[in-house]
């Protein structure tokens, strides 16, 4: 989790400007900062903290929504983008040891479980809306993923 630096009151006559507090956040990979000086008090919430690297428990850092719509759009127009209904963290199996859901390559029939989004200790069961064969699966395993993010490309059968 990024560090959080509280309330700290700076010394009489040691008045920073919010300049130099964006930096010194910046300078200590601080996700959220909170001064109070002179009665007035600055707060600084960074989303992404420089230098944090990837969040704690080795999960990845989610991919950057360019990247995926880029490797969505190799693919034919009359694919079916299966997108995420919620902010949560993606998982391909129902537990760490049990084989995929699905894998690219894969014959799915429509209501077909194809991952588990888990959100607020909540597993949520992601089902395909369509029959056909998975071309790509983009996120990784254990990643979190973002409302409206494209989880798997499916060519529909016809």
């Amino acid at each position: 989790m990024p560090r959080r630096a509280r309330s700290r009151r700076a010394p009489s006559g040691d008045g920073l400007s919010p300049r130099e507090l964006v930096e010194l956040a910046t300078e200590h990979g601080l996700a959220e900062l909170e001064v109070e000086q002179g009665g007035l008090r600055i707060r600084i919430v960074r989303e992404h903290p420089a230098g944090a690297g990837s969040p704690p428990g080795g999960a990845a850092a989610p991919a950057p929504r360019a990247e995926a719509s880029a490797a969505v759009e190799e693919h034919p127009a009359n694919v079916v983008r299966m997108e995420s209904p919620m902010v949560g963290t993606f998982y391909r199996a129902p537990s760490p040891t049990a084989a995929p859901f699905v894998n690219e390559g894969d014959v799915v029939k429509e209501g077909q479980v194809l991952c588990i989004i888990e959100a607020m200790k909540l597993m949520n069961e992601i089902e395909s809306r369509v029959a056909g064969r998975v071309l790509k699966i983009l996120p990784e395993n254990a990643q979190p993923v973002e409302y409206g993010q494209v989880l798997f490309v499916i060519e529909p059968t016809r």
